[in-house]
């Protein structure tokens, strides 16, 4: 399996498709990892039968990539970083990016920090809130994967019932990251990226609301709801995949 090294955190990543295709890196979302966001809801092959050239990331916590104890590891920007050195190992000097919750909004920082590598960006599960210092629920999603029972809210919950449920994940990595720092990105930043963005939220998820406030704000964004789906259900979607892979072909 590839690893490359990115400022001293191992990360594992994996490349599909026509070496010769258009390039598209998939980041996947929190508690997840890029097998289990992008191949098993068939995305990888979506894209590869659309002659793209997939390449897919483990982000630093998650999948087969390193798991370290440290809040400042996950720093967003950090993590944003982690993508371009990842278009340096493979010499790949521009391409498209596709990102779910957690790897939309560090889709978002590339798109505006690496503008001049970047053609097209989708951006999935992803609301008004991707612009602040840091994720809803971060402390009590933290304790919760911590261990500590007494903690209720739902979201919280949501994502330690996903994350427990997979012997590959390293729960305190996972705390970690979620209290990872994250830049606030001030609307006049978001209003000078004229990179084409697409927000796709789907209509049932609370933490994607604002996904049309978010693509109104950046200079070049546009928003689709994706019907009936929530935040754990949505990335298979056939309206997604349909809507990205049209963005992705507009010229």
């Amino acid at each position: 399996m590839p690893d490359f090294d990115s400022a001293g955190a191992r990360l594992h990543y994996e490349l599909h498709g026509a070496e010769d295709g258009p390039p598209v890196v998939l980041v996947h979302g929190y508690c997840s990892d890029y097998r289990l966001n992008w191949v098993g809801t068939r995305w990888q092959e979506a894209l590869t039968t659309a002659g793209r050239r997939v390449i897919g990331l483990d982000c630093r916590g998650h999948g087969h990539s390193d798991k370290p104890h440290d809040p400042q590891a996950y720093d967003r920007t950090l993590m944003a970083a982690d993508v371009a050195r990842l278009l340096d190992h493979l010499r790949v000097s521009h391409a498209d990016l596709l990102g779910y919750s957690m790897g939309g909004r560090i889709c978002l920082e590339v798109t505006l920090d690496h503008a001049e590598r970047i053609g097209r960006t989708v951006l999935g599960g992803v609301g008004r809130w991707v612009t602040a210092h840091g994720p809803r629920h971060a402390d009590l999603t933290a304790r919760r994967m911590r261990g500590d029972a007494s903690v209720t809210d739902p979201m919280a919950n949501m994502f330690y019932d996903f994350a427990a449920a997979r012997p590959i994940n390293d729960l305190e990595a996972l705390a970690c990251c979620i209290l990872g720092p994250q830049r606030a990105l001030g609307d006049d930043e978001l209003r000078a990226c004229h990179t084409p963005v697409l927000v796709c939220t789907g209509e049932e998820d609370p933490l994607a609301r604002g996904g049309n406030e978010l693509a109104a704000l950046l200079g070049n964004g546009r928003h689709i709801s994706i019907e009936g789906r929530n935040h754990m259900n949505a990335v298979p979607a056939r309206q997604f995949k349909e809507s990205a892979l049209a963005f992705l072909t507009e010229t």
